[in-house]
């Protein structure tokens, strides 16, 4: 199947669950208060799926790959927040755990995604020249 739009990628979809779970997460009334954290975690979650659809919109496999790498820094990035959350008291051991393992998911697919697509601009660049 050949993906035409970004709305058809799984990775993009994912991103916005977790994303709707972090704004869920973050208007708790203690997490709400903590401005600084609340606003960067939120920018951070969202700067996943943002970076899937700028790359995706390049329409340019390089240009895709560089911003998948960016989104998937991002991961991480929403990842640590979620230690900070759970350390100052803001989400509970069973909420860290689950937003923790939906962001680990995710972060493996972009990476998973970016392999692919590294490994089919190599086949493609690698076709013998035809003789004529």
């Amino acid at each position: 199947m050949k993906i035409t739009k970004f709305e058809d990628l799984t990775i993009w979809k994912d991103s916005l669950i977790l994303t709707k779970l972090v704004y869920d997460h973050t208007t708790t009334p203690k997490f709400s208060r903590d401005f600084a954290l609340r606003d960067q975690i939120r920018r951070a979650v969202i700067s996943i799926s943002s970076n899937i659809v700028e790359g995706f919109e390049k329409n340019n496999s390089n240009e895709f790959c560089r911003f998948l790498r960016i989104s998937k820094g991002s991961t991480g990035e929403v990842k640590n927040q979620l230690y900070i959350a759970h350390q100052l008291g803001y989400i509970s051991d069973k909420d860290k755990e689950d937003l923790l393992a939906m962001m680990e998911k995710l972060g493996k697919q972009i990476g998973s995604f970016i392999v692919y697509l590294e490994k089919y601009k190599q086949t493609r660049n690698s076709k013998p020249a035809t003789r004529n």
